[in-house]
């Protein structure tokens, strides 16, 4: 079996758009995963491929060092980390993660 890291960068290259969250899209189990699904959503981007950290310890403690970010979720377009629900809110409020999510359907 593939270590967290390992599967975390298979994820992350082999899909356009990533998102590590707590929950699924249907049930988030916090609001910033919540929020972050709501922004996506509202995009319109490209298919989402979501990762459950809850369902799994071994992605959800890999997840922050592989981005070396301490929360989650955490947003991946075209295996480049975005950030967090507050830097999704900031791009999003700009128009910025739009274009983003537009160019990864490319």
């Amino acid at each position: 079996m593939m270590d967290a890291q390992t599967r975390i960068k298979q994820q992350v290259t082999t899909n356009p758009v990533v998102l590590y969250m707590k929950g699924t899209p249907q049930f988030p189990q916090c609001g910033f995963s919540g929020a972050a699904i709501q922004m996506l959503r509202a995009c319109g981007g490209p298919s989402l491929f979501t990762v459950d950290v809850l369902a799994d310890p071994e992605i959800r403690d890999g997840i922050k060092s592989y981005g070396n970010w301490p929360t989650i979720p955490q947003l991946y377009i075209k295996g480049e980390f975005v950030g967090g629900s507050d830097i999704m809110r900031e791009m999003f409020e700009q128009g910025e993660l739009q274009k983003l999510l537009q160019a990864a359907e490319g």
